[in-house]
């Protein structure tokens, strides 16, 4: 992946002080272990070739998060993980800029990004690194833990690059769904909707989320800066992030489908090949189709 190449942003506000603190959790976030947190162990795991249990350990601890260790969390000036988060935010905010200009006759806001290790306050209240990256609509920022990622380039080497600009363009597809106000509507829907209902609402949401970080991907191979590698890596790593194959892992091979919130491992496949391969926003629609 050519990220050295891709321009960076000036919206990324850099927080790794280690001067937040909090225990609660961020709106949107689940309990204990994130999502996003599991999902990047999982990549890292099975398509790295790093043992997940070691990054869990890492992440949580009976609920608990784990103090990274002072080398992950050190502040250094223009270190590389800082310099790889803003090029691929530069990258986005290039791309969306055009894509919300050609398909959409509107201009693009960019979301502002912020780097943290450990803990941090945000709009939506504070979260920990097992939230996982995340993104909150009352702020407009998307929030990503730099520990974790310089754990996962401390196991997995450079070849953890595209998992985690993967975890960028998909809070920034939150983002996108902000300014589209599908969030909003989301929102609204699901506090008169019982969990079930609710649940298959967040389905919807990620695999559209999942489909913009492959509109995203699409223009992004166009230019040459993401190789085939990288997407063949893109859909293996789609086909291990899915709720049922989380839920085999977790639970001894039991699936709940009600309780799913991010999508199938085939729906996570589907939709970001859909994006990846059409480049068209409009196709993203996870809210118009039935059948997901």
């Amino acid at each position: 992946m050519k990220w050295d190449e891709m321009r960076q942003s000036d919206n990324v506000e850099d927080e790794r002080d280690g001067s937040s603190s909090s225990s609660s959790s961020p709106v949107g976030m689940l309990g204990g272990l994130g999502a996003g947190g599991i999902a990047i162990a999982v990549i890292a795991g099975l398509i790295f070739k790093v043992d997940p249990s070691q990054i869990l350990a890492f992440l949580s601890n009976n609920n608990k998060v784990a103090p990274a260790p002072q080398s992950l969390v050190k502040k250094p000036s223009n270190d590389r993980d800082s310099a790889f988060v803003k090029s691929i935010l530069g990258d986005t905010e290039d791309t969306w800029a055009k894509i919300f200009k050609q398909q959409l006759n509107t201009n693009y806001q960019a979301p502002k990004l912020v780097l943290f290790a450990g803990s941090v306050n945000s709009a939506c209240g504070s979260a920990q690194t097992s939230s996982g990256p995340f993104y909150c609509p009352a702020d407009k920022k998307v929030y990503l833990d730099m520990g974790f990622f310089k754990y996962l380039e401390a196991t997995a080497g450079n070849d953890s690059d595209f998992a985690r600009a993967y975890a960028i363009a998909h809070e920034v597809g939150h983002h996108i769904q902000n300014l589209r106000g599908t969030s909003g509507k989301v929102r609204q829907l699901k506090s008169s909707s019982n969990k079930t209902k609710a649940n298959e609402l967040s389905v919807r949401q990620e695999l559209q989320a999942d489909c913009l970080a492959g509109v995203w991907g699409h223009f992004t191979a166009q230019r040459g800066l993401i190789t085939d590698r990288d997407i063949t890596k893109a859909l293996n790593t789609a086909t291990q992030i899915g709720d049922d194959y989380l839920q085999k892992q977790s639970r001894g091979g039991h699936v709940v489908p009600e309780s799913f919130t991010h999508g199938t491992s085939q729906q996570r496949v589907t939709w970001f090949k859909r994006g990846l391969d059409s480049g068209d926003i409009e196709q993203c629609d996870t809210f118009a189709n039935n059948q997901l």
